[in-house]
C-alpha cells in the first residue's frame, strides 16, 4: 500500500491554515484582474462562474478524503475540515456577486430567478443546506451533536449532486467540463454507497493477516 511520509506535527498546523491561503488565492487575484479591466468580456459574469467551479473543486477534494483513505493508506482527513469550509466560501462569494455586483441587490428579480429558473433553485438549495455544515464545522459541534454531527455532515453528498445539477444547467451547452464535474460527484457518491462492504472486506483480510482493525465504516 502506497505510504506517504508524515508531516511533522510542528508543521501541521500551518499547513491548514497554508491550505487557506492557497484556496483563496484564485478569488483575490480573479477578483483583482475584474476590479483592474484585465478580464476580457463581463468580468462580473467571469468572476461568479470561476467563484462556482471552485466551489465544486473544493466540495469532490473534501469528499475525496475518506476515499484516498480507504484505498490507499494517505490520511489527509486533517485537511478535510478547510476544504469544506473553502468550498462553503467560495459557495458564499458565489452567492454575493450574483447579488450585488450581478443583480446589484434588486430583490425582485432575485425572488423571481429563484423561481422561474430551476439552476438558481437548485444553487440556491444547496447554498442553504450548506450553511449549517460550515457553522458546526468545528470540534465544539463535534462534542455537542455526537452522533447527530455524523449524520448531518452527510448533507455533503446530496449538496454536492446539486452543485453539479446547478452548473451544467447553468450553461446552454453542456461541454466536457460539465460532465467531468459530474460523472466525479456521481463516482464519489457511489464509492460512499459501496464503502462499508469494502472496509468490511479490508478488515476481514486484515484481520486474516493479523493486522490490526480498521475504523468502523459506519462512523464515519
Amino acid at each position: 500500500m502506497l505510504r506517504l511520509p508524515a508531516l511533522p506535527k510542528r508543521f501541521q498546523a500551518a499547513s491548514v491554515w497554508a491550505l487557506y491561503a492557497l484556496g483563496l488565492l484564485p478569488a483575490v487575484w480573479t477578483f483583482y484582474l475584474g476590479a483592474t479591466g484585465q478580464l476580457v468580456g463581463n468580468p462580473v459574469k467571469i468572476f461568479e462562474h470561476l467563484l462556482g467551479e471552485w466551489a465544486l473543486r473544493f466540495l469532490i477534494l473534501t469528499l475525496l478524503i475518506s476515499p484516498i483513505r480507504d484505498i490507499f493508506g494517505i490520511n489527509w482527513v486533517r485537511y478535510r475540515r478547510a476544504l469544506g469550509l473553502l468550498a462553503f466560501y467560495y459557495v458564499a462569494m458565489h452567492f454575493v456577486t450574483y447579488m450585488i455586483l450581478d443583480k446589484r441587490l434588486a430583490i425582485d428579480v432575485i425572488i423571481e430567478d429563484i423561481i422561474k429558473r430551476w439552476f438558481i433553485t437548485i444553487g440556491m438549495a444547496a447554498f442553504i443546506l450548506l450553511i449549517p455544515l460550515a457553522l458546526t464545522s468545528n470540534r465544539w459541534s463535534i462534542r455537542k451533536l455526537g452522533q447527530g454531527w455524523v449524520k448531518l455532515h452527510k448533507l455533503i453528498y446530496p449538496i454536492a449532486a446539486a452543485g453539479a445539477l446547478h452548473y451544467c444547467l447553468s450553461v446552454k451547452v453542456i461541454g466536457p467540463e460539465q460532465l467531468i464535474y459530474a460523472a466525479l460527484i456521481t463516482v464519489l457518491i457511489g464509492w460512499r454507497l459501496v464503502r462499508p462492504r469494502y472496509m468490511e472486506r479490508k478488515r476481514a483480510q486484515r484481520q486474516v493477516r493479523g493486522e490490526p482493525g480498521l475504523q468502523n465504516p459506519q462512523t464515519e
